[in-house]
């Protein structure tokens, strides 16, 4: 039998709720936008997803094609791509799902934020679900400091562009999203925050 990391690798336990939660069903296309090594990937290689994904970095395509190899040997290579998120390298509508894990608030500012998140969403089917994880200022307002725009140095020392609630309540209604669930945030003993965003595609 194998064991829970075989199963799911080191996979983001908020991806993982969604899964329980059958939001993800074997055959979906999904894009993994900002995939890094593919942590979050393992699951959908052995259960039968059409798994995609980019990242900016050729170490981690690299990395992330073996991991195919090994355990969807039926998917091409070029499924996975060295790319920038806001620069598309995938049809418009292609996907069921598409996950952003830890990746949006590397944006330098609000303008590269939103060519991100619109390039995403871009290739998302209609009726596509929406999985995004990123770094705000919820809970720890007045722990930040303001470096430029939605810049911001953190209590554990990392700059990152912060989102509030606000900003991704204006961003569901512009895109015309359809709440899947409550905003959720986890406060890491006031050092930095983390949203959980899961809206859908009408």
């Amino acid at each position: 039998m194998k064991t829970p990391r075989e199963l799911f690798g080191d996979i983001d336990i908020y991806l993982f709720d969604q899964i329980l939660k059958g939001r993800f069903v074997p055959g979906m296309k999904i894009l993994d936008a900002g995939c890094g090594g593919g942590r979050n990937l393992i699951y959908f290689l052995q259960n039968g997803f059409e798994v995609y994904g980019i990242d900016r970095s050729p170490e981690s395509i690299a990395y992330v094609r073996e991991l195919a190899q090994h355990f969807a040997p039926q998917l091409p290579a070029a499924n996975f791509q060295v790319a920038a998120i806001e620069e598309p390298v995938f049809a418009d509508e292609s996907f069921d799902a598409l996950i952003s894990s830890a990746v949006l608030h590397f944006a330098d500012d609000e303008a590269q934020f939103r060519q991100m998140l619109n390039a995403m969403w871009q290739q998302l089917k209609p009726g596509g679900l929406f999985f995004a994880r990123l770094a705000s200022s919820i809970g720890i307002e007045n722990l930040v400091q303001a470096i430029e725009g939605r810049r911001y140095l953190l209590p554990d020392g990392s700059q990152r562009f912060l989102v509030d609630e606000a900003l991704l309540l204006e961003l569901t209604t512009h895109l015309e999203g359809e709440w899947v669930e409550p905003l959720k945030t986890t406060n890491v003993q006031n050092l930095r925050c983390m949203t959980t965003w899961v809206i859908r595609k009408r």
